[in-house]
């Protein structure tokens, strides 16, 4: 029934569908669903090349009985904000923890950076974040280390002197230029190993054209943060006649460490 909870013959369809190279849209066409519901039940379930029709089913059937246990005292989550539907929330940052999985981020360490990243205040201690994930502090630090060495966390302290784990704008910035520093490192390794096996010689070739990869790749990577960086975080601010413009920028530039320089 559109609508209702996906079938097990639902999920077979599924399968097929992805099977045949499908897009999700198509796939949501054939079974009268939306587009996020075939798409949230691939992500969730292990992703459009290793989705599997039973597992999946047996998988939410799982999670069905969970739900209907009682409630543990400590709620693993706080009262939701906003008016948002809690259920939403959950099943967003299941999705969200899923796709950072398929991108390489180890499981604990997306939902980690997941829950930083849907908190509203972008913060939280470590306590919090274990509280929070049902996990021990020690799964929670070794998460952390992995993050910061990607710069996708930095630490700080409150008023109270704890040490505080957080996400801002410029999270994504940071990575990029983290990522711009390990290609520039990847190169020079790459390079390296031209002398020592031989210049000429095919695996030199072979090293030095992925020397010459990265070194174009990462330039154009950590231009593009600069760029996006300088117009995405341009500050509209507010006339006289109280209308909106944005700030001016064409002075201003930024280096990898973030300075701005007239």
């Amino acid at each position: 029934m559109p609508g209702g909870r996906l079938t097990q013959q639902d999920r077979q369809e599924i399968a097929l569908g992805l099977a045949d190279g499908l897009a999700y849209a198509e796939i949501a066409r054939r079974l009268d669903r939306p587009t996020s519901t075939i798409t949230r039940e691939v992500l969730r379930n292990g992703g459009p090349t290793a989705y599997r029709a039973g597992l999946a089913h047996r998988a939410t059937e799982r999670r069905i009985r969970r739900r209907r246990q009682p409630a543990p005292r400590e709620p693993q989550a706080p009262e939701q904000a906003y008016g948002r539907d809690a259920e939403a929330v959950r099943e967003y940052e299941e999705v969200f923890t899923t796709l950072l999985m398929h991108q390489g981020m180890p499981k604990m360490t997306a939902r980690l950076q997941t829950c930083l990243l849907t908190t509203d205040a972008g913060s939280l201690t470590a306590s919090e974040l274990a509280q929070r994930l049902q996990v021990s502090p020690a799964s929670v630090s070794k998460a952390i280390a992995l993050l910061e060495s990607q710069g996708l966390v930095h630490r700080q302290r409150d008023e109270r002197r704890r040490e505080r784990y957080r996400v801002d704008d410029d999270v994504w910035y940071q990575s990029m230029i983290a990522a711009a520093r390990d290609n520039a490192r990847l190169a020079q390794t790459a390079r390296q190993g031209v002398d020592i096996l031989g210049p000429g010689t095919p695996a030199a070739v072979r090293l030095e054209n992925i020397a010459r990869f990265v070194d174009f790749v990462g330039e154009r990577i950590a231009r593009a943060a600069e760029q996006a960086r300088e117009i995405l975080h341009t500050q509209p601010v507010t006339t006289t006649d109280d209308t909106d413009t944005p700030a001016p920028t064409a002075d201003r530039r930024t280096d990898h460490g973030g300075a701005q320089h007239k």
